[in-house]
């Protein structure tokens, strides 16, 4: 993967989630039935891999970082949790569902993606996730550029870690690698992010590290509070930021030939 953001889980656990709470409703979305075998794709710290299990559906999780793999085999060591490049995974398995929630934004190799997630599913099995959509957090992005570029001179878009498709964009890509799209939902969320005005530092410090490798966290804070000044009058509502969420949920079935 081509992000180099550095993820802690304990953080992303107790103040960011939201993630998992919001994707349930994509485990809704994917039925997961008892005896299927699911793959959890960028399954974080584990908790809707969890959800999946629940059902008793035979589930596999598995994401790029150690650290919240690491995590999420304490916190269900009962479900298998394997550190992998979603982009080039590959499996013996074939899985009758592949499931992801908040992880393919951050996989711009997305054609390697959809190759891999195809040859981890049996014919006719099934796609289902979420992730960001063309416009995501588009005004956090402009006040991260008008401070970087504005008053540091840091080309921002060459360190975009992020992959935010159209529908037709994601649908035509999935159809090219043999897949029926059968449901696909652009949609806004407005997502409030917890801890009154440290929401924003906090979202900053676990999703955005890519902009900021060359800076200490003393200059960080500097940054994140022009930032905050940039955007404030836009998601900053009776004490609580909202970040400004477009997402893409997505089935798609692997053709049967």
């Amino acid at each position: 993967m081509s992000s180099s953001n550095v993820w802690n889980a304990e953080l992303y656990d107790n103040k960011l989630s939201f993630v998992s709470s919001f994707g349930k409703g994509v485990v809704e979305l994917l039925q997961p039935q008892r005896g299927e075998k699911i793959l959890d794709l960028g399954c974080g710290t584990g908790d809707l891999s969890y959800e999946i299990f629940k059902s008793g559906a035979i589930v596999t999780g598995i994401d790029f970082t150690g650290e919240m793999i690491e995590q999420a085999r304490k916190k269900y060591p009962q479900i298998p949790f394997i550190v992998e490049n979603g982009e080039t995974f590959r499996t013996t398995e074939k899985y009758d569902a592949v499931f992801s929630n908040a992880a393919l934004h951050w996989m711009k190799q997305a054609d390697e993606v959809v190759e891999s997630v195809g040859l981890a599913l049996q014919p006719g099995g099934r796609f289902v996730a979420e992730f960001g959509g063309q416009g995501n957090v588009q005004t956090v992005i402009r006040g991260i550029t008008e401070v970087l570029s504005g008053e540091y001179g840091i080309n921002v878009a060459e360190r975009n870690p992020w992959y935010f498709p159209s529908i037709g964009e994601y649908s035509t890509l999935l159809e090219q690698y043999g897949f029926t799209v059968f449901y696909a939902h652009h949609f806004d969320r407005p997502t409030p992010l917890t801890d009154g005005e440290k929401g924003l530092y906090h979202w900053l410090d676990s999703f955005a590290d890519d902009f900021f490798p060359e800076f200490s966290k003393e200059e960080k804070m500097v940054i994140y509070k022009k930032i905050k000044n940039k955007i404030q009058l836009d998601l900053y509502k009776d004490g609580i930021w909202e970040a400004d969420y477009k997402r893409i949920r997505i089935v798609a079935i692997k053709k049967e030939s």
